[in-house]
């Protein structure tokens, strides 16, 4: 766990506890004596916790101020996959796999006096274990989430529901309890006198309230998939019901309404206000292909087929279709044929938005589809071992008023020893190219289907293959990781690639190159050059497997589809790229890597002074630890830092040697003498050598600043002292200095210790930085009275104008809600610009 601070954007703490994943937390403030739940003072700004849970079926409980684990619970016989604390902060919730919620009481008495020892042996229990919270289902228990005004709590069990409970208040709680009390005498036949029912109704107040009672069932929402996660609307308007707001595994967002409690007796249901998932795909993008003219983009996935404007990156049709497999577009960019897993082939007419003609071409799914070079057909491959060759012909349709529509004609089959994964025709009409599940390619002459070639070296099936415009090289990928360049003059292996960490999924040459792209489940794109066999480019960006890739015909985009759901649009701009550059920025970012995992060491000594400190006892986890992380661009800041101090130090001590050799000259030749050139960075920056030095250090990120001075030599940080006290007696940057002040003493004590010549600086530094610090917290104060005296001026002319109107004419009930919530969101008459002088 690290503990950010976000207004600083630095890391403050690690914290480790945990021997398993971290799966949810919440920050927790121990309730102050005086505060009340309800008042503005009720929590103890000073007094943070922090609660989690993991999958080691742990819940524990952090005190952020003592930076430890103050109790840690066995919650769940298996893993703890969520928790939340209800917004009074005084029970927490806790969910685990086997299905079941579980209450705990947060013992805020317990919070504020710390760890005592309650008995010989015995610790403060400060998560004390209350009951179990029954729920319909025995799934996983995903989500637990309170509303943090109304009283609901929603939680999530099932993959496709989640279960609304209604809290109640004390007082309904006690009258349920009389009536079914009531209820339960009258059953006997004791009907209860006047003073029984006052006396029944004083006993009850002794009894607890049970978990149960608290905590009703009050709807289910059920969605159309997969719940991943859901949110309540937090600035909902509260009239007509709360809103929750619901992500879906099918890349689809939904917003549904849960009506406010009734004294009706009807069963309250949610409605579905909103729902936002026309654009994208649900399942998995499957095959992408652009049209001839690039203009049109078609995806396929699992039950439907988008037709894409790729200018305006909008959908203009979506078809519903079955577990699509592969597509392309037909001559002309009129239709769509498109492969499915039971091994139809269906063809779209995109203008008329309608399904032409389903063929049942094959008995197995449709890996491949490719249209021949001379666009009088195309070619289909099946897992049945077939090859199947197709005509397209116009025919009449008697069903669209005898118009003539396309159609496929079935002319000839080609029996295979295997599956068939993949197809191609290569551009000069010459080949046929079948990748088989056996790792072999078969090449057959296009004409008379007679076998040609076998290309065979890889160890598992090649999944997809590609020719180049100028039909001299064949590319293919496989799942064995590698990518394999062959001639197709006599098949010979020219380069074997290996390309990916992952199954490579799609290749294709980039037309009139012998540039390739492939794609892999790794999620790179890798831009390759199949000549020189060197990798151009790769690029990140999806966040799942890459199935599907497709290259226009210019050569100028690609577009690549994944198992995140997200169509990728990848546009060539046509800069220089010169690609040693580019492997030399590969090599520098696995060397960074390299060195940051090195300088990460958990058991890695820290300061200075620890050389010979024991690397194998200094392996010992403890439960706090500093967060540092040191990346390229801390290293460079350090660097920077150490440059800024030798040219200031050069500077100075320049400077310090002209007015020495001054004083020695006598004063009537002093004028003829000039003083030292400056260093041409401070004349064109017109700065000071320390005002340098601190600029420096100022444009160093604040979550990197700590690294860069964890990365400077002890004969550095000495000279940023120096510095440091030249700042501190200006009185410039004094929150910087003393940040960086505790952070250098902190993990350089040991040597600092041990130099007693730092003593006069050291003592120099802590008199002119506490002036400093003195001066800064009054002119805060100063500021912060005068803030207070605004507010309170403001709040007295609000509560002026109210009792003013109040005496001229009569409130509405609505005038006066209106006004309560103009008062509570600090809303009324306009602020004025006040200056404040210090």
């Amino acid at each position: 766990i690290i503990i950010w601070d976000v207004v600083a954007e630095t890391g403050l703490f690690r914290l480790r506890g945990h021997r398993d994943q971290i799966t949810s937390m919440k920050f927790v403030q121990a309730r102050s004596l005086e505060g009340t739940s309800t008042s503005s003072n009720a929590y103890d700004q000073s007094l943070m916790f922090l609660v989690t849970c993991s999958k080691d079926t742990f819940v524990k409980l952090w005190d952020l101020s003592t930076r430890h684990c103050v109790q840690s619970v066995v919650a769940h016989r298996s893993e703890v996959w969520t928790l939340d604390v209800n917004p009074i902060e005084d029970v927490l919730l806790t969910g685990g796999g086997e299905g079941e919620v579980k209450a705990w009481k947060i013992d805020h008495d317990a919070l504020r006096s710390g760890v005592e020892e309650t008995a010989p042996g015995q610790l403060t229990k400060m998560l004390c274990p209350m009951s179990a919270l029954p729920i319909a289902s025995k799934h996983r228990v995903s989500q637990i989430a309170y509303h943090p005004t109304s009283p609901f709590l929603a939680i999530q069990s099932h993959d496709k529901s989640i279960d609304i409970f209604r809290i109640r208040t004390e007082e309904e709680i006690r009258k349920k309890q009389a009536r079914r009390e009531k209820r339960a005498k009258e059953k006997k036949g004791q009907k209860p006198a006047v003073g029984e029912e006052v006396e029944m109704d004083a006993g009850k107040e002794d009894k607890d309230i049970q978990l149960v009672d608290l905590y009703t069932p009050y709807l289910i929402i059920r969605t159309n998939g997969k719940i991943r996660s859901f949110n309540f609307v937090a600035n909902d308007t509260g009239s007509k019901g709360v809103q929750i707001f619901i992500a879906l595994s099918t890349n689809a967002v939904e917003v549904h309404s849960i009506p406010n409690p009734s004294k009706s007796k009807e069963v309250p249901e949610s409605t579905r206000m909103y729902s936002l998932d026309l654009p994208g795909h649900r399942t998995d993008i499957r095959s992408v292909s652009l049209s001839n003219d690039e203009q049109l983009l078609a995806t396929a996935s699992n039950g439907l087929l988008k037709i894409w404007n790729v200018k305006s990156m909008q959908c203009i049709r979506t078809f519903e279709c079955g577990h699509a497999v592969c597509c392309t577009f037909l001559p002309g960019d009129r239709h769509v044929v498109v492969g499915t897993k039971s091994g139809d082939i269906l063809l779209f007419d995109i203008a008329a938005s309608s399904l032409l003609e389903t063929v049942k071409a094959h008995s197995a799914t449709v890996w491949s589809i490719d249209v021949r070079p001379d666009i009088g057909g195309l070619v289909s491959g099946s897992a049945d071992k077939d090859v199947k060759f197709w005509d397209i012909e116009e025919k009449v349709n008697e069903d669209l008023s005898n118009r003539k529509v396309c159609s496929l004609v079935h002319t000839r089959t080609l029996k295979m020893s295997d599956e068939v994964l993949a197809v191609k025709y290569s551009p000069n009409m010459r080949f046929l190219a079948v990748a088989l599940l056996d790792a072999t390619v078969k090449i057959f002459y296009q004409d008379t289907l007679k076998f040609f070639l076998s290309l065979y070296g890889h160890k598992l099936p090649v999944l997809s293959l590609d020719i180049s415009s100028d039909s001299k090289l064949i590319i293919t990928s496989s799942s064995d990781k590698n990518v394999k360049i062959w001639g197709m003059d006599f098949g010979d292996c020219h380069k074997s690639i290996f390309a990916h960490d992952d199954s490579i999924m799609k290749v294709a040459f980039i037309p009139r190159t012998h540039h390739f792209i492939s794609v892999s489940k790794d999620r790179w794109v890798k831009h390759w050059d199949a000549d020189k066999f060197d990798l151009i480019q790769k690029f990140d960006g999806h966040h799942g497997e890459i199935w599907a890739l497709a290259v226009g015909r210019s050569g100028m985009m690609a577009v690549t589809g994944s198992h995140d759901k997200s169509i990728r649009y990848w546009e060539n701009t046509g800069e220089a790229m010169i690609p040693w550059e580019e492997k030399e920025v590969y090599r520098q970012k696995e060397e960074d890597a390299q060195l940051a995992d090195e300088m990460n060491r958990e058991d890695r000594p820290i300061g200075s002074g620890v050389e010979g400190a024991d690397a194998v006892n200094s392996t010992e986890r403890t439960e706090a630890t500093a967060v540092q992380k040191h990346t390229a661009e801390s290293l460079m800041a350090s660097e920077k830092i150490v440059e800024a101090i030798e040219l200031a130090d050069k500077e100075m001590e320049s400077v310090r040697e002209y007015n020495v050799a001054l004083e020695k000259i006598p004063e009537s030749q002093r004028a003829q003498v000039g003083p030292p050139p400056r260093n041409p960075t401070l004349v064109a920056l017109d700065i000071t050598p320390e005002a340098y030095v601190l600029q420096t250090v100022e444009k160093v990120h604040s979550a990197a600043l700590y690294d860069a001075l964890l990365a400077l030599p002890f004969s550095q940080v000495v000279r940023m002292f120096f510095y440091m006290d030249i700042w501190a007696s200006k009185g410039t940057a004094t929150t910087l200095t003393s940040n960086m002040l505790s952070y250098l003493l902190r993990i350089h004590s040991s040597q600092i210790v041990a130099t007693r010549s730092l003593k006069p600086l050291l003592l120099s530094l802590r008199a002119h930085l506490r002036l400093a610090l003195s001066r800064q917290k009054a002119q805060i104060g100063y500021n912060l009275a005068a803030l207070k005296f605004l507010k309170r001026q403001e709040e007295d002319a609000r509560t002026a104008e109210f009792y003013e109107r109040g005496e001229r004419q009569q409130w509405t009930e609505d005038e006066v809600q209106k006004m309560k919530e103009k008062m509570q969101n600090g809303e009324g008459k306009k602020r004025k610009r006040v200056s404040i002088k210090t």
